[in-house]
């Protein structure tokens, strides 16, 4: 698998979109998935026409979040993000984005993550490093969770499922006096590529969907990162959530969880395949 090449045609194939992406801004909601949950008729688009050139292009089948596809833990297979902080970009806020990464059996070895809003282009593959717009970017060097900034997922602090609200609102409480800043973008795309570009120095997020999380593990594994779930588990299709982190606060951001929650996000339990009852934690 000719990774370079793979990621030179998926830049181009997701280039072609960001006019597209750009004049959708606001777009309302034309499938309702939840009580704030929709997708936008630019979703829809997007989505058909960017799987339609990738598989079309490459060869390798495509999983979307709109229509979905192929199982994401078998094989090569992009999976695809059309439109990801779909309430932001919905309502007019820039932190929205394209994402798109391929697996391979399971394990992240391209990510790519347009921010056409904001004008920014992350792509990676699994060898790094991270370019940034086009150019390698300097790998994550080693920091202190006390000076960083740390992104943390949007969610519900009545909802249920495998990361109960109240609990990861425990979470962001001991954060809170640890870190430098806490930061809540509503976008999964911005808040991993920004941990990989060391703007974030982590993120935390609750979802499980691999459209959601794929490019922002490679990207952050090939900037010299860490991408786990919440019980330290490397990050593959089937994790249940994903924390991303330079060398360091990684390990500090576990240990703060540790110390909420225990081992009550632990391996245990039926990872990658229930939904959580409540979708409070949507972007």
């Amino acid at each position: 698998m000719d990774h370079q090449r793979l990621l030179d045609i998926a830049s181009a194939v997701l280039d072609s979109a960001v006019d597209e992406f750009v004049a959708g801004l606001g777009a309302p909601s034309a499938v309702e998935k939840g009580v704030t949950d929709f997708a936008t008729q630019v979703d829809l688009d997007l989505e058909r026409r960017l799987a339609a050139e990738l598989a079309d292009r490459t060869q390798i089948p495509v999983h979307g979040e709109e229509f979905g596809g192929p199982p994401v833990t078998e094989g090569a297979v992009w999976v695809l993000d059309p439109v990801d902080g779909t309430y932001n970009y919905s309502t007019g806020v820039p932190m929205a984005g394209i994402l798109l990464g391929l697996l391979v059996d399971g394990d992240p070895v391209l990510g790519l993550t347009w921010l056409p809003l904001l004008g920014r282009r992350y792509a990676a593959h699994v060898d790094g490093p991270l370019l940034a717009d086009g150019a390698p970017a300097p790998a994550l060097a080693p920091l202190d969770l006390k000076a960083s900034a740390i992104a943390y997922g949007p969610f519900n602090a009545a909802g249920r499922g495998r990361y109960p609200g109240a609990r990861r609102a425990d979470v962001i409480r001991a954060l809170s006096s640890r870190v430098a800043r806490l930061r809540m973008t509503g976008s999964t795309g911005v808040d991993m590529a920004y941990t990989a570009a060391g703007i974030f120095g982590g993120a935390i997020a609750f979802g499980r969907h691999a459209w959601d999380n794929a490019a922002g593990a490679a990207l952050v594994r090939a900037a010299g990162g860490v991408a786990t779930d919440l019980s330290g588990a490397p990050w593959t299709a089937s994790s249940p959530s994903l924390v991303c982190a330079a060398p360091g606060v990684h390990e500090e951001i576990m240990a703060v969880i540790a110390d909420v929650v225990g081992d009550e996000w632990g391996a245990a339990g039926d990872v990658g395949t229930t939904p959580p009852a409540n979708p409070g934690g949507r972007s």
